[in-house]
């Protein structure tokens, strides 16, 4: 290890044990520059379960055996009470064992109901970096850690200390987020347990595939607090429900249950709520493993060409699909398929 690696604590992820003074300011700013696009972020198990999670950013350990199996090397944030507060509003948590591949993003803000702050931003934002770059990835699922609630849209506390001059450029960087979201290469699914409002169904909206429970509340209010959806609300709901629908929801802030959510094409599943609460995750946890066995070239290359064709023309979003196809047929995991066809196997694919 280099000298700038000098400040590296020795404790293994499995301890779940970190020794985050020992990061010092003077060395964070490298850390993050050099390897946050690269190793991602604090690790710790989570006992008894088959997932690892991911806790703020800045750091990984990595002691050559890869995620889950290092047992040396812990950068951290500096130890700071604002970096543990960061830390309690946002966990990433990569599943194990016949689940690897899919990764679920937990939003924990109680008090807040999970509403979407500056700080929210920017995790979700860097979890997102770390996502993108991985290979290993295959589906991401984005749900709430508090019952009853998936995001009640823009903190308007934290928005009422904001002066009108950061009101913009706050909005922009959310829109922005929940652009990258949307632009993620891989399958990603909305897990509504509990009410999406305002920001909240604009988050949703920028998945993939959205999945909710039949008590679960849904809709773009903002017209109600005399604004409009600014995060995308706008451009995705016409284009998911019909133009003449989302008008109509929008103009009048009407909120929508699970179940009505479905008739109209909100939302792709309708479960039934649990007494545990979390239907709508136990169902999306279903349908992401349905997603993992496939060639995950093949998924990232089918998410490109409908996002992009949809756009288009059907001349050029042919064009487009062809050019898509084009990104397969060299790959290794093509040949696999082949070979597993021919000898009545399951694939193995590698994302090759």
């Amino acid at each position: 290890q280099s000298s700038e690696c000098a400040v590296l604590t020795s404790t293994c992820v499995c301890c779940e044990t970190v020794n985050m003074a020992a990061v010092g300011w003077s060395r964070l700013s490298i850390f993050r520059s050099r390897l946050l696009p690269v190793l991602g972020a604090v690790l710790h198990r989570s006992t008894g379960s088959n997932c690892l999670s991911i806790v703020g950013f800045g750091s990984r350990c990595d002691g050559g055996g890869g995620i889950g199996k290092g047992v040396a090397g812990l950068l951290a944030r500096a130890y700071s009470s604002d970096a543990k507060a960061e830390q309690k509003q946002f966990r990433m948590q990569f599943l194990e064992g016949e689940d690897s591949g899919i990764v679920v993003f937990g939003i924990n803000r109680p008090q807040a109901k999970n509403a979407i702050s500056r700080d929210l931003v920017k995790l979700m934002s860097e979890a997102m970096s770390v996502v993108k770059t991985n290979k290993n990835v295959r589906t991401v699922l984005i749900r709430s850690e508090v019952p009853g609630i998936f995001c009640a849209g823009a903190d308007l506390k934290e928005r009422s200390r904001m002066h009108p001059s950061e009101v913009g450029p706050f909005v922009s960087q959310s829109r922005a987020m929940l652009n990258e979201l949307a632009n993620l290469p891989v399958p990603t699914i909305a897990v509504l347990d509990g009410a999406a409002l305002g920001g909240g169904l604009e988050m949703a909206l920028a998945c993939d595939i959205r999945v909710a429970a039949s008590s679960a509340k849904m809709g773009l209010v903002e017209t109600k607090l005399a604004i409009i959806p600014g995060a995308g609300g706008t451009q995705r709901l016409p284009r998911t429900i019909g133009v003449a629908l989302a008008k109509e929801l929008i103009f009048s802030g009407r909120v929508v249950d699970g179940a009505e959510a479905k008739q109209i094409g909100l939302v792709s599943h309708v479960a039934e709520q649990n007494e545990a609460g979390d239907a709508a995750f136990q169902r999306a946890l279903a349908l992401a493993r349905e997603f993992v066995p496939q060639g995950p070239v093949a998924v990232r290359m089918a998410k490109l060409a409908i996002n992009r064709g949809i756009e288009v023309d059907l001349a050029t979003g042919l064009a487009i699909e062809e050019a898509c196809y084009a990104q397969v047929i060299p790959t290794k995991d093509r040949i696999e398929g082949l070979n597993a066809f021919r000898e009545k196997r399951p694939p193995r694919y590698t994302g090759e």
